[in-house]
């Protein structure tokens, strides 16, 4: 790139893909793709200007992406001929207007696969740690120094064994929360697009609900595992919110955009709920300050989006990425491509 562009890129100049990585990736992954592709990494590690992606990109044929890369449509009509695919490091793919890649006649690809366990034992600590205040009593250690000890009344908390669990959205993360959580003595219920086969439900002994709003009355906690869509967008309102038992916690590690973050912040303020613990929320301009009063009053636990953060997690992140744009550079279908929720024409790209 051009001196005072943006942040540098270093070149690992191998084989004939051409790609543009937005952001390090694990050290054997990056070495790995050297072997196979001329790669050019964001060196910098953070996020690009959209100017400095499409200077990147000149005669490349594939963006490597994450979810800091906002490849909207005003971005995908000034992209390079050259580029074919866009790669995404990650499940998440809010950050791409799919439907404009696909009339574009773009390939879109990510890495759903391998994020299940991690993501659902994130679920489980903070469904751990929000009713028995573990970040609270870790704080008052470290606020006040000299802990004045034991006491019968102190820092009390709640038990699990008995809580209703309500899982939004049965997938494959939803699945691996349920096994996790009976574990602990809860009792399992759940609401999905599709009711899941009696190989799933009866080892759960899962209890499905084809009305969420009637499974929100019902349960103690909820935790939200169903991907972004149109109809997903705020399926936790705020009238769902008030549809919620008082008393109750919410757990979200899968998208900001499925809850009303601000109708969450009014119920929590009132006391109608107990608590929320937040892996993911909204950031584009900071953090929301009543947010984080929350947090600091021990009513939210917030976490920095860490919930596939695993190096084993990235490892298998980057071999999905470089397993896609293999087979796409071979002129197969890539195993994990999205396609739009409407598709529109395509266009052809040279």
């Amino acid at each position: 790139m051009s001196p005072g562009a943006g942040p540098s890129l270093v070149r690992m100049t191998s084989s004939k893909p051409k790609i543009l990585v937005t952001r390090r990736l694990p050290a054997s992954i990056e070495a790995r793709m050297a072997t196979l592709f001329e790669t050019d990494v964001n060196d910098a590690d953070a996020a690009l200007a959209s100017e400095d992606i499409l200077e990147g990109l000149v005669g490349k044929d594939v963006l490597v992406s994450t979810i800091t890369d906002r490849i909207d449509a005003a971005l995908i009509a000034r992209l390079p001929p050259s580029v074919r695919l866009i790669a995404q490091f990650g499940n998440g793919v809010d950050n791409i207007d799919l439907d404009a890649a696909w009339a574009a006649g773009l390939t879109v690809t990510n890495t759903p696969s391998v994020l299940t366990e991690d993501t659902a034992d994130m679920a489980t600590a903070l469904m751990l740690a929000l009713p028995r205040r573990l970040v609270e009593g870790t704080q008052m250690l470290l606020r006040d120094r000299a802990w004045a000890g034991w006491s019968p009344t102190s820092m009390l908390g709640h038990r699990l064994r008995g809580k209703a669990l309500g899982i939004v959205g049965m997938g494959r993360i939803g699945t691996a929360v349920a096994q996790r959580a009976r574990a602990f003595g809860l009792t399992i219920h759940y609401y999905s697009r599709n009711r899941r086969p009696p190989a799933v439900e009866t080892p759960l002994d899962a209890h499905y609900w084809p009305d969420l709003d009637a499974m929100l009355a019902a349960v103690d906690i909820v935790s939200l595992h169903t991907p972004l869509t149109r109809d997903t967008h705020h399926i936790l309102s705020a009238k769902r919110l008030d549809a919620m038992k008082p008393g109750s916690y919410v757990i979200n590690v899968s998208r900001p955009e499925l809850l009303d973050e601000a109708a969450l912040i009014e119920r929590l303020e009132s006391g109608h709920l107990a608590g929320a613990a937040l892996d993911v929320f909204e950031n584009r301009e900071g953090i929301n300050p009543r947010l984080l009063a929350l947090a600091e009053s021990n009513d939210v636990v917030l976490t920095a989006h860490m919930a596939s953060a695993t190096l084993e997690a990235r490892v298998e992140m980057g071999e999905a990425v470089i397993v896609n744009i293999r087979a796409f550079m071979d002129g197969h279908q890539p195993p994990h491509r999205l396609l739009p929720e409407s598709p529109l024409p395509r266009t052809a790209r040279g």
